[in-house]
């Protein structure tokens, strides 16, 4: 395995670095052999760059390509320099499409990756993109900023022990990135009947001080974050950014905003009409279960 490091904050490493069980250490001694890592790696230099030489050239289709962070294009992709390859700067562009081309699997680590991320965000100075958008093959996306240490470790193992992962429309495993962080939010019941927080620090549902979790994809609430599934950011009261979704950071900004309005299939309405919607369908199975109940004699009964 390789994990490369392009435009990135190092968030998505540190992160991994967290992982409980396996953690860090089963994973390069028990999983998988981690010849190069741009933050941990011991070697550098002429050193570090011949071991990616020598895995691209005669272990081809046999190593998984891990990149972290966005792909700068800007002056042909100068803004963002791996090492030196034969006297010439080899630049994040050229590296992601020459190690790419020869990989099993290419997983995009973080947002940044996989979508562009803080990077690629306005003004986008340097010109990044997503690493799908910088090579022409098939890329894993597990994005969040940072990653969950468990959504990278379970990719990383699935693909080891069975192949690709069943996959969503941008390419994330449907193992996490399967249900909206709303419907599994354990505060879902406040959203349901119109408790809402009015500033962050209140135990209500975040959804009308800028809550991205219906918009976004990630199993934190049942998840959860620091090892031992302690917290996640709502249940530390404060509302989800939305940091795994596709149009992270510009789409979900202001970020203490609630949404403009709640894209459903088929259907776009606006978000306060959901929560309208879903109060008086809540208030129908109410009153239909009452109905029931008089008609059965249960509710004289108990």
């Amino acid at each position: 395995m390789i994990w490369l490091g392009t435009n990135t904050c190092a968030g998505d490493m540190l992160s991994l670095l967290n992982a409980k069980d396996p953690g860090y250490q089963e994973l390069i001694s028990s999983i998988a052999e981690l010849r190069f890592d741009y933050l941990l790696g011991a070697s550098e230099g002429s050193d570090a760059i011949n071991v990616l030489d020598d895995l691209q050239k005669n272990h081809k289709a046999a190593y998984i390509l891990v990149v972290e962070g966005s792909i700068p294009t800007r002056s042909n992709g100068l803004y963002s320099v791996i090492g030196y390859r034969n006297g010439k700067a080899w630049t994040a562009l050229q590296a992601v499409r020459e190690l790419g081309a020869e990989a099993r699997y290419v997983v995009a680590a973080g947002t940044c990756a996989a979508f562009g991320g803080i990077y690629a965000a306005a003004p986008n100075p340097s010109k990044c993109v997503s690493l799908q958008a910088a090579l022409d093959r098939k890329v894993i996306n597990v994005p969040g900023c940072p990653i969950n240490p468990e959504w990278m470790m379970g990719t990383l193992n699935h693909l080891i022990q069975y192949g690709e992962p069943a996959l969503d429309d941008y390419s994330r495993p449907k193992l996490f990135y399967g249900e909206t962080i709303h419907n599994l939010c354990q505060r879902r019941d406040y959203f349901d009947n119109s408790i809402f927080a009015a500033k962050p620090g209140e135990p209500w549902c975040m959804y009308k001080i800028g809550c991205k979790g219906p918009v976004t994809y990630a199993d934190c609430p049942v998840r959860q974050w620091n090892g031992e599934h302690l917290s996640w950011p709502v249940k530390a009261n404060t509302p989800c950014i939305g940091c795994a979704s596709p149009e992270f950071p510009d789409g979900d900004v202001p970020f203490f905003e609630h949404l403009p309005d709640v894209k459903l299939p088929g259907i776009k309405v606006t978000a306060n009409r959901v929560g309208l919607l879903t109060g008086v369908v809540t208030a129908l199975g109410i009153g239909a279960h009452l109905l029931g109940s008089i008609l059965t004699g249960r509710l004289r009964k108990h």
